[in-house]
């Protein structure tokens, strides 16, 4: 009992001193934005003929079934989004062994022996010498314990403050890996149908050189054509049936990306996709409520700053480390060397233990510590700014892309329309002697890239259409990261 006063001193004195914290206080950095997205303005424009896409389920303006139906596989199936819905579990775990560290813990044990002694032991020697010596011998214990280690200076509360955070910023990772995949899927699944279109293209050419190679040929074994004009026709030939199977590789290579995006062995998805379908046509856009709004949409912001509020409180947690800790632990229980005196008066046992645990002779690692804290908390803070710099410029970026490559498919396929006249006029000059066959290759060449570059344009767009979604943080429903 003469150790209960300064225990009782003690814990009362941890309440009154529960405020005392130590650390720097967490301020959210404050980030100076711009009213309103340079590209805003186009986007908006080329939205006012049309409804804007809904944020939540951009993927779905698309109008494409299948698109839709890939986007939904994927978010059920992907194995990026269960690594990284596995890691908040991990987080959450964390942080509530953090919460448990402030509370007191309690233990109970107990045990039940017997021990036969030796007499060629210096103990059982002894023991022989008197009559009543047993050298068999019982033990029946059971206790009750617990301890706890008084927060003070905020040490441990900072570390659950730091555990909280990181199981936010793995949420909010969490969420912007949901959108990477939904973005990857869309952007891929275009990638295929531009390169399916592309294929038909040159495969369509590949027919027309063909026709136009056997014309030659023809001519030549009349003697009317020179072999000249054979070889030529020959050399452009060769140059489309080449394109085909580079375009054929890119397209399996998107088909297999596409697979092992919706967690499945490469070429399940083969049949569903060898259906021909039109590149889809990027739909309305809107700047959604510009660059003060993407703060608080894009998850990979909310991460880094919450990720910068786990770094201020390490700092915290490691100031703590100059200050002594505090602990107090007891047990009581009974112990006897028979069963049925287990719970007598007699066989009650106690004892408490005030600890006093202080690196007083170790500051200088307390301070290379603290110095580690401060420039972690640097580090993120950078980390935040640029994470924030750099949303701006992907919204911007893709903004451009989808303005800009939309009118240059509108003037690609004017052009395309031009240079279809002027490859039937060239063929009809050819036949009829008035034109070379130089004339008909380069006109051919030259509708070829056009429609080419139009399908590339019209892909480039309705993937600038993607980017902008990603970009804005389109793909979720915004909800507040959990706070608790």
């Amino acid at each position: 009992m003469r150790l209960l006063n300064p225990i009782l001193s003690t814990v009362g004195g941890a309440a009154l001193l529960a405020g005392c914290a130590v650390g720097p206080r967490y301020v959210s950095p404050v980030v100076t934005q711009p009213p309103a997205f340079q590209g805003g303005p186009s986007v908006e424009a080329r939205a006012s003929a049309a409804e804007t896409a809904n944020l939540v389920s951009w993927w779905r303006a698309f109008d494409d079934p299948l698109l839709t139906s890939l986007v939904e596989r994927g978010l059920a199936q992907n194995l990026d989004l269960q690594q990284a819905s596995a890691r908040v579990v991990q987080a959450r775990a964390a942080l509530k062994g953090t919460n448990a560290a402030l509370m007191p813990s309690g233990q109970v044990s107990g045990q039940a022996g017997e021990v036969y002694q030796s007499r060629e032991t210096p103990i059982g020697r002894i023991g022989s010498a008197f009559p009543q010596f047993e050298r068999s011998t019982e033990t029946y214990e059971l206790n009750l314990g617990g301890s706890w280690e008084i927060d003070l200076f905020g040490g441990r509360d900072a570390a659950r403050d730091a555990a909280r955070t990181q199981w936010q910023a793995s949420q909010a990772g969490a969420v912007a890996a949901r959108l990477s995949v939904v973005a990857q899927i869309a952007d891929t699944y275009v990638a295929i149908r531009m390169l399916q279109a592309r294929l038909d293209v040159a495969r369509a050419q590949l027919d027309t050189r063909q026709r136009l190679v056997d014309l030659v040929g023809l001519q030549y074994r009349k003697g009317v054509a020179a072999e000249l004009q054979l070889r030529q026709a020959e050399g452009a030939l060769a140059q489309v049936r080449a394109s085909v199977p580079a375009l054929q590789n890119e397209l399996d290579m998107a088909m297999n990306a596409l697979d092992v995006m919706l967690g499945v062995q490469p070429g399940t998805t083969r049949t569903e996709l060898a259906i021909l379908a039109p590149i889809p046509l990027a739909p309305a856009v809107s700047a959604a409520g510009g660059p003060a709004a993407l703060l608080r949409r894009r998850p990979d912001i909310i991460a880094a700053e919450r990720t910068l509020a786990a770094s201020n409180a390490r700092i915290g947690e490691a100031i703590s480390e100059y200050y002594p800790k505090l602990s107090l632990s007891g047990l009581l229980g009974t112990a006897s060397t028979a069963a049925g005196g287990l719970f007598t008066g007699n066989a009650t046992q106690a004892n408490g233990i005030f600890g006093l645990r202080w690196r007083l002779f170790d500051f200088g690692r307390v301070d290379a510590e603290i110095k580690a804290a401060k420039g972690a908390n640097a580090e993120a803070l950078a980390a935040y700014r640029l994470t924030v710099l750099r949303a701006s410029q992907d919204v911007e970026d893709a903004f451009s892309t989808l303005v800009q490559q939309e009118a240059r498919a509108a003037a690609l396929v004017q052009g395309e329309n031009s240079l279809s006249r002027a490859r039937d006029s060239s063929m009809a000059a050819y036949k009829g002697g008035m034109a070379s066959l130089i004339e008909v290759l380069d006109a051919d060449r030259r509708l070829l890239e056009t429609r080419d570059g139009a399908i590339q344009a019209r892909a480039a767009a309705a993937r600038g259409a993607i980017a902008s979604f990603r970009a804005l943080g389109g793909g979720w429903d915004g909800a507040k990261i959990t706070s608790s």
